[in-house]
C-alpha cells in the first residue's frame, strides 16, 4: 500500500443516466446535494452495448455545463465501431471533456449479440483513445480487487489489467468491495508488477440488501458472511439495514483511507443520501 500514499487523494461519484425525464431531474437534484464533498469528477455510466449512449451524452452535458465539476462519461468498446469512438470522441472534445472511463464492457443481456466490435477488450480502446487524441484525455480504466468473474485466475487478472495500464490509462477505480484486505492485496500485487498508478477503492453504499446481494452476485464481489448475515436478520426494516450499513461502509472507507488509498470513488445509484452521510461521518463534506 505504500505506493498509493504518494498520490493525493480525490473523491468522486458515479451516476447511471434514467430512462426518463423525471429521473434525468432526479439526477441533478443528486449531483447538486454532492457538491457539498467537493468531488474532483462526476462519472457517467455507459450501458451494455452502449445502449444509453444518448443519455449518457445528455447528463454529460448538463453536468459539464452546470456544475463547474469535471465529467467524466464511460465509454466501452462492446458493439462499437472504431468510426463510432471516433465520433463520440471528438464530440467529447468539443464539449471541453478531459476525463473518460474506459471500459470493455458488457454485451446487452437477450440481445442476440455474438460479437464485441472492432475492439475487443479494455486495452485496445485505451490504445485507440491515445492513437486519436494524445493525452487529452485523463483515462480511468476498471480494476478488481476480487478478480474479475470471468477471469481464469488471478495473474491472468493482473497481467490484463497491467495491459490497460501499459496502453495509457491514468488511474483506475476498482469494483466496489466489503473486504478490505482484498484491496490492499490486490495493491501489492500490482506493485510486485510494477503497476504504477493510482488504484481508487470504489465504495457502493448499503441501502437495499436484495439489490446489493443481486449487484453481487453478477459481478463477483463477496458480500462477508458476518455481514450478510446481520443484513439478513433485519428482514424488511429498510432502518436498520441502512444504520448497519452506513456504519460498515463508513469504517471501510476509513481503514481504506488511514491505510493509503488515493480517495474514494462512490457508486450512488443516483442518490445523494446515502453516499453524503458517509462523507459526513468522515469529515469530507462541507455542511448544507
Amino acid at each position: 500500500m505504500d505506493s498509493q500514499r504518494r498520490y493525493p487523494k480525490i473523491f468522486s461519484c458515479e451516476f447511471f443516466p434514467p430512462s426518463t425525464d423525471e429521473g434525468m431531474r432526479k439526477l441533478f437534484a443528486a449531483r447538486q446535494e454532492l457538491m457539498r464533498m467537493q468531488p474532483a469528477f462526476f462519472s457517467v455510466t455507459y450501458g451494455a452495448g452502449g445502449s444509453t449512449r444518448e443519455r449518457t451524452v445528455q447528463a454529460i452535458q448538463a453536468i459539464q455545463a452546470h456544475s463547474g465539476v469535471d465529467a467524466a462519461p464511460h465509454l466501452t468498446c462492446v458493439a462499437a465501431t472504431c468510426a463510432g469512438t471516433r465520433e463520440i470522441l471528438s464530440y467529447y472534445r468539443a464539449q471541453g471533456i478531459h476525463r473518460i472511463v474506459a471500459l470493455r464492457g458488457d454485451l446487452p443481456s437477450g440481445s442476440g449479440m455474438r460479437e464485441f466490435g472492432e475492439l475487443h477488450y479494455a486495452n485496445e480502446l485505451v490504445t485507440f483513445i491515445r492513437a486519436e487524441t494524445g493525452d487529452h484525455f485523463h483515462i480511468e480504466v476498471a480494476a478488481y480487487p476480487e478478480f474479475h468473474p470471468q477471469a481464469p485466475n488471478t495473474e491472468r487478472d493482473l497481467l490484463n489489467f497491467k495491459r490497460k495500464v501499459e496502453a495509457g490509462a491514468n488511474s483506475a477505480i476498482t469494483q466496489y468491495f466489503y473486504n478490505p484486505d482484498a484491496y490492499f492485496r490486490f495493491v501489492d500485487e500490482c506493485a510486485r508488477l510494477e503497476i504504477d498508478l493510482p488504484i481508487v477503492p470504489g465504495i457502493m453504499p448499503i441501502t437495499n440488501f436484495t439489490q446489493l446481494a443481486r449487484f453481487s452476485d453478477g459481478c463477483g464481489t463477496e458480500i462477508p458472511r458476518w455481514i450478510r448475515k446481520r443484513l439478513e436478520g433485519f428482514g424488511d426494516d429498510r432502518d436498520s439495514i441502512r444504520a448497519f450499513g452506513l456504519d460498515v461502509v463508513t469504517d471501510l472507507c476509513q481503514r481504506l483511507l488511514e491505510q493509503g488509498a488515493p480517495g474514494l470513488h462512490f457508486y450512488t445509484m443516483n442518490q445523494a443520501g446515502p453516499t453524503l452521510a458517509i462523507c459526513e461521518r468522515l469529515g469530507l463534506a462541507t455542511t448544507a
